[in-house]
Order: structure tokens, then sequence, then C-alpha cells
């Protein structure tokens, strides 16, 4: 499973957090790799440098074999907060598609 990263210019430490969020993603996911071609991590902050809640936004983009891309997205205060929320939303959307095609 390839895994692509990107950020807005809002976001400091790239390569530092891309290394980071690719694995915790890369790991998280792992038990789809065979079923997943490709997965896009989006991250941005909503606000820039001005604070408010939930400004840090994350999407990921599952990209299934033979079937339409798949994408959740989350909002939190933290970055790390709103990574973890979109992990725990695509193993959900993955596991539901995935467990039709099984019953089919």
């Amino acid at each position: 499973m390839e895994i692509q990263f990107n950020t807005d210019k809002n976001i400091e430490g790239k390569e530092r957090l891309e290394a980071y969020v690719k694995e915790l993603v890369g790991g998280s996911l792992k038990r789809f790799e065979d079923r997943v071609t490709r997965l896009e991590v989006y991250l941005s902050d909503e606000n820039s440098h001005k604070e408010s809640q939930d400004d840090k936004k994350c999407v990921l983009e599952a990209r299934p074999n033979g079937m339409k891309p798949i994408a959740v997205t989350c909002q939190e205060a933290t970055i790390e907060k709103a990574i973890n929320g979109a992990i725990d939303k695509m193993k959900a959307s993955l596991t539901k598609v995935i467990g039709r095609l099984q019953n089919h």
C-alpha cells in the first residue's frame, strides 16, 4: 500500500511529521494493505496562526482495488487527535465496505 502525504502551508515540520504519519497510518491500516492500493493523507490547519478549537484537519482517502475511493475527515484541536480520529473512521469504513464484498 502506497501512502502519499500532503500538508497545507500552515503545517510545520513536514519531513518529521510525514515519517511519523506514514508509520502510524501504515501500521494502523496494515490489515487492509492487500485490498488498498494507495492511501492519501491530507493535513491542514484551517485557521493558520489564529487560535481556535478543532481547527486541525486530517483527510484520509483510500483507493481500494477495483472500487471508488473512500474518504474520511476528522477535525480536532491537535494534529495527533485529528489523525487518530481519521484512522478510526477509515478503519470503520473499510471494514464495512470490504465486509459487504465478502458477503456477496
